[in-house]
């Protein structure tokens, strides 16, 4: 296993893929790429902006943060600030860099976002072209 793509928001899910995936790194000698992805608002018409609420710059602080993470494991990383859908981009990029692994992390989700398919773990399994594992 080469290269390991993560997705990371700092939510406990993500920060226990983080850690997964450096577990896997560190006995396998894989690479590790993280990314977390700034949302974009969709509109009835048409795609809208970065949502305010959740902008890039904080994703780039859950990326300084994933950095230190893995530094203080002794292990170095990518890292890449994304913007759009979140599923969308992690597997995009992990195709972009040939990754033999995703690893994400999952909420417990209701009903209804299950029904709707909002939960980013799941579109990352539905729409992956390399291994997925989604953590707890």
């Amino acid at each position: 296993m080469n290269t390991i793509v993560v997705g990371y928001d700092e939510s406990e899910p993500s920060k226990n893929a983080l850690a997964r995936a450096a577990d896997l790194a560190a006995a396998l000698g894989s690479s590790i790429i993280v990314t977390s992805v700034a949302p974009i608002l969709v509109g009835s018409r048409e795609m809208g902006g970065v949502d305010p609420v959740d902008p890039p710059a904080e994703h780039a602080e859950e990326l300084a943060h994933a950095k230190e993470y893995l530094a203080g494991r002794g292990l170095e990383g990518r890292f890449e600030l994304a913007v759009g859908d979140p599923a969308t981009a992690i597997v995009d990029l992990a195709d972009r860099s040939d990754a033999d692994l995703i690893v994400v992390g999952t909420r417990q989700q209701s009903l209804v976002s299950s029904i709707l398919g909002l939960s980013v773990s799941g579109a990352v399994k539905r729409k992956a072209h390399c291994d997925v594992l989604i953590v707890q």
